[in-house]
């Protein structure tokens, strides 16, 4: 359970709980902002290898205090405790450019504030610098073909690009988002994933990476998915500041659309990478539900946010349960998962309502 208890009106919130990653720390974040709660957090990221404050977490924390005009300390590298109080205006509109400073994940960085930006009223355009293709976060296609998409059968409006590609170590990609808040989000429901259609591979080379690479990673696929060759991509990017490498399987659906992917690090072979990858469509495929476990994990905070709704997805993994259990902190009795049949799960939220700020 999150460790938490009211002083002051402050929620006093433990990071090293469940997964013990830089989740609750953005969770909280998004939330305290259209919730107006303000919250101290203390054991940032106790759970992984290099505790406390990254560049791309403490580019959370500077976005989130920018869109809001938050009260903020501890707000420095390797910080283990951050205190975060919102403005009472909560989110305001506007235009907006972040620097991660290193190649952290721009996509983290936007799903914090991009939140609370829907449910502020006019248009917001916010630019991020840093990574694009991350190992540990959503890469930049994710969020354009699957994750946006799905914010629109909510209502929102939302346009995002990107200027160019990042890979670690130089990071210099550049994303756009074009939000236009509305105040609210409508209802969303996904139970069934319907009949597959579609299932392609695509695998990128950047930076002037050996194309080899790439068409070794597309073999590795095909050893285990049934995929038609034409449906099999090789890409080049020549923009990169450094070299990269990235995989993705996309799979249509006749409700959903889904996407799997693997990004290539330094003496990782091109055939793990590819494996890396197919062992998750596989998953995917043989558990029948529409919602994969990333997806699941990541539009948590938009249903919450959301005019009430549900999806069907596997068994939760450790980053969706305690995501669950952040925004239960803010939101207490909002969203809940409860088991079904053969490993199928229904996450449910009743619908959001504005809460007044109560500081």
């Amino acid at each position: 359970m999150v460790m938490i208890k009211m002083r002051k009106s402050i929620l006093q919130i433990d990071g090293s709980v469940g997964e013990g990653g830089g989740q609750v720390l953005r969770t909280s974040l998004a939330l305290s902002i259209v919730t107006g709660q303000g919250f101290s957090i203390t054991n940032i990221r106790a759970g992984r290898k290099k505790p406390g404050l990254m560049r791309q977490h403490l580019a959370c924390v500077h976005a989130a205090r920018a869109i809001c005009k938050a009260e903020v300390s501890g707000d420095e590298l390797n910080s283990g405790e951050v205190q975060f109080i919102p403005a009472a205006t909560g989110a305001m509109a506007g235009e907006y450019s972040f620097v991660v400073g290193s190649a952290g994940s721009t996509s983290l960085v936007l799903q914090t504030i991009l939140p609370p930006l829907l449910m502020a009223r006019g248009k917001s355009v916010v630019t991020i610098e840093g990574g694009t293709h991350n190992p540990t976060a959503p890469p930049f296609p994710f969020l354009d073909e699957v994750f946006v998409p799905l914010l629109r059968q909510m209502g929102a409006e939302v346009d995002i690009e990107m200027e160019r590609p990042g890979f670690a170590p130089a990071g210099g990609g550049l994303i756009r988002a074009t939000i236009w808040g509305k105040g609210t989000l409508g209802e969303f429901k996904l139970h069934e994933r319907g009949e597959i259609e579609l299932i392609t591979a695509a695998a990128v080379c950047a930076g002037g990476l050996s194309g080899g690479i790439a068409q070794r990673e597309l073999q590795s696929i095909a050893k285990r998915l049934t995929i038609n060759p034409e449906n099999m991509t090789h890409i080049m990017l020549d923009e990169c500041i450094c070299q990269g490498n990235f995989v993705a399987v996309r799979i249509k659906s006749q409700n959903v659309f889904e996407m799997f992917t693997a990004v290539g690090e330094l003496d990782k072979k091109a055939e793990t990478v590819a494996n890396e990858c197919v062992n998750e469509v596989r998953e995917y495929l043989l558990s029948g539900v529409p919602v994969g476990s990333h997806l699941s994990d990541q539009i948590l905070l938009p249903l919450a946010l959301c005019r009430g709704g549900s999806f069907i997805a596997g068994t939760p993994t450790a980053h969706t349960r305690t995501n669950l259990q952040v925004i239960q902190t803010f939101l207490p009795g909002r969203i809940c998962a409860e088991p079904l049949e053969n490993g199928r799960w229904k996450i449910s939220a009743s619908a959001f309502q504005s809460v007044e700020n109560s500081l």
